[in-house]
């Protein structure tokens, strides 16, 4: 199956009472992990990257990679461009044909987000989806922490997505990016969110947060929950495992499978958490 619009995922993932997994890419095996464990559970997903990780191979390699992994695959899968910080990021992910777009400015005094994200969807086509942050999520995302963190503000819910004409809002509603060992959602801002949003919503920092949580966000119109931390870590781990036990390892493609699989691993079982009707 081609890429799919980001528009498809969500109307599938709505109409089907999912959530997707939206699981962050930079290399081969992580792309082929992904896409292994989506075959195996069937459930509609973004694979997305952020602008710091294209340095090394720009956003065309990007969907190359995955488009051609997906030529064989029948799960939708969107490629989503993760916190574009600027407009040419934005433009620079459209051009490499990406299917679905993020614009963060959420940083910013809130009617400078609104004025940013509205040019971002200016930009992208209304057959593609847009999403938009409202609220700053603290913690790290590659190591880079925003300057402050602040919860998203329900009144504020409506207008914005009105005004910006947003596809799905992340919020931050107690949510950290990366490894945060006491993050937690807030679970009566979110509803107060839910109630007060047109458009589905984000969660990002899907890494950090506990199962039992995860589980619970199919019931606040949850749409797509960002997951990095735990796919990178599982790389590295498998790499630095297998150095452990051959210091003299020569066959990089073992030791790849190998790095493939743990992702493959960790990717499915997100998956399943945050679908409990998924058998």
């Amino acid at each position: 199956m081609a890429l799919v619009s980001g528009i498809d995922v969500i109307e599938e993932c709505t109409s089907r009472r999912l959530v997707a997994g939206a699981f962050n890419t930079t290399n081969l095996e992580t792309t082929m992990g992904i896409i292994d464990a989506v075959e195996r559970v069937g459930v509609p997903t973004f694979i997305q990257v952020a602008p710091t990780n294209v340095a090394l191979s720009g956003y065309e390699y990007i969907y190359d990679m995955v488009a051609r992994r997906l030529s064989t695959a029948k799960t939708p899968v969107a490629l989503h461009l993760d916190h574009g910080k600027s407009i040419q990021s934005v433009e620079d992910a459209l051009a490499a044909r990406f299917t679905s777009i993020m614009i963060d400015d959420s940083e910013a005094a809130y009617d400078d987000n609104v004025a940013t994200s509205a040019r971002a969807r200016e930009l992208t086509p209304r057959s593609l989806a847009l999403e938009s942050e409202l609220g700053s999520i603290g913690g790290k995302e590659d190591d880079v922490a925003p300057e402050f963190a602040a919860t998203t503000d329900p009144a504020q819910v409506a207008h914005f997505v009105e005004a910006t004409g947003t596809d799905m809002l992340a919020v931050s509603v107690g949510n950290q990016h990366g490894y945060v060992p006491n993050a937690r959602i807030d679970f009566d801002l979110l509803s107060e969110v839910r109630d007060a949003s047109p458009v589905p919503l984000v969660i990002h920092g899907g890494s950090g947060l506990p199962a039992e949580q995860l589980g619970r966000l199919h019931e606040f119109n949850v749409v797509k929950v960002n997951v990095a931390s735990d796919l990178r870590n599982a790389m590295i781990r498998s790499f630095g495992e297998a150095y452990i036990a051959n210091p003299r390892e020569v066959s990089l493609i073992r030791v790849s499978k190998g790095a493939v699989k743990a992702i493959t691993d960790v990717v499915e079982a997100r998956i399943r958490t945050l679908n409990p009707s998924v058998a």
